[in-house]
């Protein structure tokens, strides 16, 4: 019998060995810090090699550099895009200095001395989009981390020497959309700037990416929940990693045999059907919570892949059908003559910012909410019950529900009758401080506004009943 186990033991790990080298890994990970031209940082390259070490041990083939020119980096990226090719999983890390001009992201090699948008385009940084598309376009699977959203070093030069003074340069990171079998996640939402953390330590994003991605059993858009709840926490709210997906199918990157089927033996790439996705309530709930207010099929989908017969099934199907029939009769009325822009903009704290509402327009932005039935203090300042109840009014109104306003939406609060309007803000009152880092939502287009409201008394207490009705069906 002993001999039988025994047998029957090294069976298995033969077959886990099989399974081991046909599932082909890649992994381009680079660290820049010790820059020539603009303030070095101290951790890139210990974040990079902590992350080489932590793919590694799951059956990585690291691509490994630090503190790379950019002839260094092509070297680098070409040796990754020949071993990437037909890969099971490809995976890209880069931390260091990163900047997004004209919407398009680059990251920036240690020699890098950039004076105008023209050097960016002719090759002094690396545009990101490109890279991916020529080093991971025929992967399986392909996961991008970019723990590179710090504050553009360049911006004031390009700027200053850009021949029409309108140049699109921003802090942090463009946002990006991933193709199909792509995960792409950032340090921090589009437009916002990251932590790099204490000297000689990781950043928060790649502590938090160590401590996840690679746990036994723990599918990776799990683990990428548990990421942006352990940088949330760490940050004091300072900082929410924002993501991008498009997988069809669960990846492992460390695969649990009880996350297995019986029947089912899981493929190369460490994707398996997402009916055998194991799970604990605990990482599910959190999964729900951070797409369950979402206007975005892809990610409430990515809920039902991961969770086919989890426990908020019927309401991310609900939410689906929502979003595939659009807002309601009611809504509609209530938005009727909105501009169809603002059912589609995100809104995010770099778009309230660009409206530069001032203590007293905050405050009739409250009473509004207040009298269509949304209850909130009216204090001048949004809180986080403010954007707990400004996501209740977007949702109710079928609008991309973020907690914060764009123009599009501040012009839609604006033209809605309520019970009582709103006493007029002073233009004269000081505008509050802009924000370097914009909040935790997708940048998004802006128009102008105009300040409205009145209407007859009849019309408005219907607006506030059907505004409180919606509302309360938006309560969490």
């Amino acid at each position: 019998m002993r001999t039988l186990t025994f047998l029957a033991s090294l069976m298995c790990m033969a077959l886990s060995v099989s399974a081991a080298q046909a599932d082909r890994r890649v992994a381009f990970v680079v660290g820049n810090g010790s820059y020539k031209n603009v303030a070095q940082l101290p951790n890139p390259p210990i974040d990079a090699k902590a992350m080489a070490s932590t793919l590694r041990n799951v059956g990585f083939e690291v691509i490994e550099g630090s503190n790379l020119s950019r002839d260094q980096m092509t070297e680098k990226l070409l040796d990754f895009g020949r071993k990437a090719q037909g890969s099971d999983i490809a995976l890209f890390y880069y931390a260091g200095h990163g900047i997004a001009v004209g919407g398009t992201n680059y990251l920036l090699p240690v020699d890098a001395d950039i004076k105008s948008e023209m050097d960016v385009k002719l090759g002094a940084a690396i545009n990101i989009d490109l890279t991916l598309e020529q080093t991971m376009g025929d992967a399986k699977v392909k996961l991008v981390f970019l723990d590179a959203c710090r504050d553009n070093p360049f911006a004031a030069k390009i700027k200053s020497n850009s021949a029409t003074r309108s140049v699109n340069v921003q802090s942090g990171l463009a946002e990006m959309k991933s193709g199909e079998g792509t995960l792409i996640a950032f340090a921090t939402g589009p437009g916002q700037t990251a932590l790099d953390g204490q000297e000689g330590n990781n950043s928060p994003f790649t502590r938090a990416l160590i401590d996840n991605i690679t746990k036994p059993g723990i599918e990776i858009q799990q683990a990428m929940t548990s990421v942006r709840a352990q940088v949330n926490e760490e940050t004091h709210k300072g900082q929410l990693p924002w993501g991008h997906t498009n997988l069809i199918g669960a990846v492992y990157l460390n695969q649990a045999p009880t996350t297995q089927v019986a029947n089912a033996a899981p493929t190369a790439a460490g994707v398996v059907p997402a009916a055998s996705a194991g799970s604990s309530d605990g990482v599910e709930l959190e999964y729900w919570r951070s797409v369950k207010e979402s206007n975005k099929p892809e990610e409430l989908n990515a809920y039902l892949s991961a969770y086919p017969n989890g426990q908020f099934k019927a309401l991310a199907l609900a939410r689906l059908a929502a979003i595939k029939s659009g807002p309601s009769t009611t809504t509609r009325t209530l938005n009727a003559g909105v501009d169809p822009a603002t059912f589609t903009d995100d809104a995010s704290q770099l778009t309230e910012d660009q409206i530069g509402l001032d203590k007293g327009q905050r405050r009739d932005v409250q009473r509004r909410l207040t009298g269509l039935g949304f209850d909130t203090k009216v204090t001048g300042v949004f809180s986080d019950e403010t954007r707990t109840v400004l996501k209740r009014w977007q949702a109710a109104r079928g609008y991309p529900s973020s907690g914060y306003l764009n123009k599009l939406q501040h012009k839609a609060l604006l033209s809605e009758i309520v019970a009582a309007a709103p006493a007029t803000a002073s233009d004269d009152s000081a505008k509050p401080a802009r924000r370097a880092a914009p909040a935790q939502a997708q940048s998004a287009p802006v128009q102008q506004h105009r300040n409205s409201g009145g209407g007859d008394a009849g019309a408005a207490f219907v607006g506030g009943v059907v505004g409180g009705m919606m509302g309360g069906m938006f309560r969490r």
